[in-house]
């Protein structure tokens, strides 16, 4: 399927350069993609937010392909992969995406395309990955052939932000990219957990109809490479919420938030109302971040951005050693350098839970080595150096 599917982008790819080449680069135009259209989310709404609020951008036209269209306040919104879509992308003069785009998508010298990438990995990504199977990935692809995906789209990079030191030589390896094109800002879309009032955390309660009386943890795992059907990634929940309620009492609630490859759900359970509330896998989990007091995750990236919160953090890593040792492989060594304790037992972790017990001096260092850009001001940086002739300091930490 993943071969067909090539060959299949490699025709299509030649009738889209020869549309490109006759559809004129609009100057004022911008198009943001996140996810593949999941949704108005993470660094290019940041961004697209910032923008919005500028006179400078007045009378630029933004564009937003979504696969489920909503309203979209200063934005043109269009339907993902239509034939609008196409056209957008060939007359927009900046794309701006946090995903990898199609191989088939041609890039004008004339356009300028700024990746923003979506977090802090501590998974290995792209080269960095070693794989012993031949046909690692869920799309039949092997590890060198979607290298090579990954390849293609950084090819077409103008520039690729990095949100610390650590990216920046992390994705000079892993996507094979000069430094040159990396652009050391923070992340925009974390500009929101220094901004935040207390008027917009309370609207989040209301948007979920949450109380907001209660501790709430939010627990948001990863997707793990080894684990998909025909549809998609699946997760095997792995966690005793019975268990977790019963230690927790009636104090907390859990948010239960899948990775946003994730397709399945979790089996309702009516002894878990009003304590677990599933949230879609496709939310903005900045919003999440906000209203938790505590973050419980896996391998995901997304104790970086919550650790600028300066709340507790607890790894729940029940499959630690196939992890590590037969999927991808970590950038850091976690029992050194993650911001928390890891934990391959859940009674263990809720009674420190409970307890309070959790080292905020070890997340403090965490936070100087990885989010010392995380001022609030990262989309600003990001426009001063794509829109303005400030230039940039390539010079980083």
């Amino acid at each position: 399927m993943g071969k067909i599917k090539i060959q299949l982008s490699k025709i299509f790819s030649v009738f889209y350069r020869i549309f490109c080449k006759i559809v004129p680069t609009n100057n004022n135009m911008v198009i943001f993609i996140a996810f593949h259209g999941r949704g108005y989310l993470d660094n290019p709404k940041a961004i697209h937010r910032y923008m919005s609020e500028l006179s400078n951008f007045k009378n630029y036209s933004f564009i937003w392909p979504l696969k489920h269209k909503k309203e979209i306040k200063n934005a043109k919104v269009v339907q993902y992969l239509s034939l609008t879509y196409f056209y957008y992308m060939a007359r927009s003069k900046y794309w701006i995406s946090n995903c990898k785009l199609p191989s088939y998508i041609y890039k004008k010298k004339n356009q300028i395309y700024l990746q923003t990438w979506h977090g802090t990995p501590l998974k290995r990504l792209g080269h960095d990955i070693v794989v012993s199977n031949k046909k690692f990935y869920r799309s039949g692809l092997s590890a060198e052939e979607m290298k090579k995906t990954y390849d293609d789209d950084v090819s077409k990079y103008n520039y690729m932000l990095s949100p610390n030191s650590f990216c920046t030589k992390v994705f000079q390896s892993a996507f094979r990219i000069n430094k040159e094109r990396l652009i050391e800002t923070g992340y925009p879309r974390n500009d929101i957990l220094s901004n935040y009032t207390e008027g917009y955390k309370q609207d989040i309660f209301k948007k979920y109809g949450l109380p907001s009386n209660k501790k709430i943890i939010l627990y948001a795992p990863t997707w793990r490479d080894n684990q998909f059907n025909v549809s998609g990634y699946v997760f095997e929940l792995k966690v005793d919420f019975k268990l977790w309620k019963e230690i927790l009492g009636e104090d907390y609630i859990i948010l239960y938030k899948p990775h946003y490859l994730i397709i399945n759900k979790m089996k309702k359970d009516k002894a878990l109302d009003d304590f677990v509330y599933e949230i879609d896998a496709d939310a903005e989990i900045s919003d999440l971040y906000i209203i938790s007091d505590i973050l419980i995750t896996d391998y995901s990236s997304v104790f970086f951005d919550y650790a600028i919160l300066k709340r507790p953090i607890y790894f729940y890593m029940q499959d630690i050693k196939e992890y590590q040792h037969e999927l991808r492989g970590f950038y850091l060594d976690i029992h050194k350098d993650l911001p928390g304790n890891i934990y391959e037992t859940e009674k263990e972790m809720l009674e420190d839970i409970v307890k309070d017990r959790f080292d905020y001096k070890r997340l403090d260092e965490f936070n100087e080595r990885f989010n010392y850009l995380e001022d609030g001001k990262g989309a600003k940086r990001v426009v001063d150096i794509l829109f303005t002739d400030r230039g940039y300091n390539h010079e980083t930490k």
